[in-house]
């Protein structure tokens, strides 16, 4: 039962029957017990398939170019660029990686505000033709570094500007200056960019936005450009209601705006959608300390009979490894208690979770209601697709090593997709497929 990342030809575990992933979880507990008692990441597949299905079923007219940045993991490059998808690439790492799988140029956009002159050569050289474009500065660059690219100006929206504190992208008042300053350096531009963050709870968003995007649109006509591209940006978290919400709120303004006899393709950048639920993690408590609260919130050391106790966890993976997403600025989910035999009814207690390192910085999860446990108890992490597990470069402590990940599909997944029209040939090109526990 291995399948790591990095082999050559990787090994998916076929889950048949009444197999879940939680048994497979639970198999390779017992390994580890046995073992080191190592991180290790479980992979369901079919989450990637049945996120597609569900996108193609409430969004068909708009095309997903997947985020390789929210998980580069090659198994998933594979599976998704085999259901048809297109990617973004934020540097030329991930270029190679997505061309290392043979995905065509043209499905390729190259994304990235401040783009390195060597990665926009690299991009030049290889075919990878469609930039992302926010400023005069970057488009001198482009201009004298890839001749032949095709730009997507990058609007910037005050839902994005709010979540960061910082403007990305061109206003709409420079958009103009942006616009001709192309034309002078002959350069084409044929579509517009913009981004939406998922926390965002306002679609109204998306109107202003859309907006912007039209004047944009209407500008590069004046000025002989050809725009045929619409680019709505990422923000969708993996919920399939909030997918319903985005679409029900753009579906009106792309016929107002942007209508299928315009021509304009219409694409979007789902990352963490797709992968999010796709990956669990499952990590080994290795120390605890117990603590009490005094009246104000403060922990105290010494704790007495009257008490209501804290426990501080420690575990043998956080911040600078698996967990490096909380750096920036992530929420890690609170943990699941993997089964310890016949204990319900088990009264809970605040709780907090640290990483090994004895950083201050590598805190995961602040307060959460566990059970008391016990250094070589398990937590299991869901919902870690998105927080780096796929990418070597995440891991801030270069000494980690990159937990192994089991990769896993279950029957039913496997028809559905077959059942879908997607070529399964082309899936298992560089897989291998093993029943579970064979």
């Amino acid at each position: 039962m291995k399948g790591l990342a990095d082999e050559p030809n990787h090994m998916i575990e076929l889950l048949e029957g009444g197999t879940t992933l939680e048994d497979v979880i639970d198999g390779h507990v017992y390994e580890q017990a046995l073992a080191e008692k190592s991180v290790f990441v479980v992979s369901d597949l079919g989450s990637l398939m049945r996120q597609h299905v569900q996108w193609q079923l409430t969004m068909p007219q708009i095309r997903p170019y997947y985020q390789v940045q929210s998980n580069s993991s090659p198994v998933v490059i594979e599976v998704l660029a085999s259901l048809g998808l297109g990617f973004v690439c934020a540097d030329k790492a991930e270029v190679s990686l997505v061309l290392d799988h043979g995905v065509p140029p043209d499905n390729i956009i190259f994304s990235g505000v401040c783009k390195q002159l060597s990665h926009i050569k690299h991009a030049a050289k290889n075919g990878v033709d469609l930039l992302v474009c926010d400023s005069e500065t970057e488009l001198y660059k482009i201009a004298r570094s890839h001749p032949k690219a095709r730009l997507l100006v990058q609007v910037t929206t005050w839902a994005q500007a709010a979540e960061t504190s910082m403007e990305f992208g061109c206003s709409l008042k420079s958009c103009r200056h942006l616009l001709e300053a192309a034309k002078d350096l002959g350069v084409q531009v044929v579509g517009v960019t913009f981004h939406i963050p998922s926390s965002c709870k306002d679609l109204q968003a998306y109107t202003h936005a859309l907006s912007d995007a039209r004047c944009v649109f209407d500008m590069g006509a004046e000025l002989g450009f050809n725009m045929s591209i619409l680019d709505i940006g990422g923000g969708f978290s993996g919920s399939e209601f909030q997918l319903k919400q985005v679409h029900t709120t753009v579906r009106l303004l792309l016929d107002a705006y942007f209508p299928t006899l315009s021509g304009v393709q219409v694409i979007a950048q789902p990352g963490s959608y797709y992968v999010s639920s796709a990956f669990t993690l499952a990590v080994n408590v290795i120390g605890k300390k117990v603590v009490a609260r005094d009246w104000n919130g403060l922990a105290q050391d010494e704790l007495t009979p009257d008490d209501e106790p804290e426990f501080l966890y420690y575990l043998n993976d956080g911040v600078y490894g698996s967990f490096s997403s909380k750096l920036l600025g992530s929420t890690i989910p609170a943990p699941a208690v993997h089964k310890r035999g016949s204990r319900a009814e088990e009264p809970v207690f605040s709780s907090s979770l640290w990483g090994p390192s004895c950083d201050s910085l590598d805190q995961l999860v602040d307060h959460c209601l566990l059970p008391e446990l016990s250094p070589g108890d398990w937590l299991v992490f869901n919902n870690m697709g998105a927080a780096g597990l796929g990418d070597l470069s995440s891991f801030s402590d270069r000494s980690a090593i990159r937990p192994p990940v089991y990769y896993t599909v279950s029957t039913a997944d496997w028809y559905n997709i077959q059942e879908a029209g997607i070529a399964v040939d082309s899936i298992m090109k560089n897989f291998s497929m093993v029943q579970y526990g064979a």
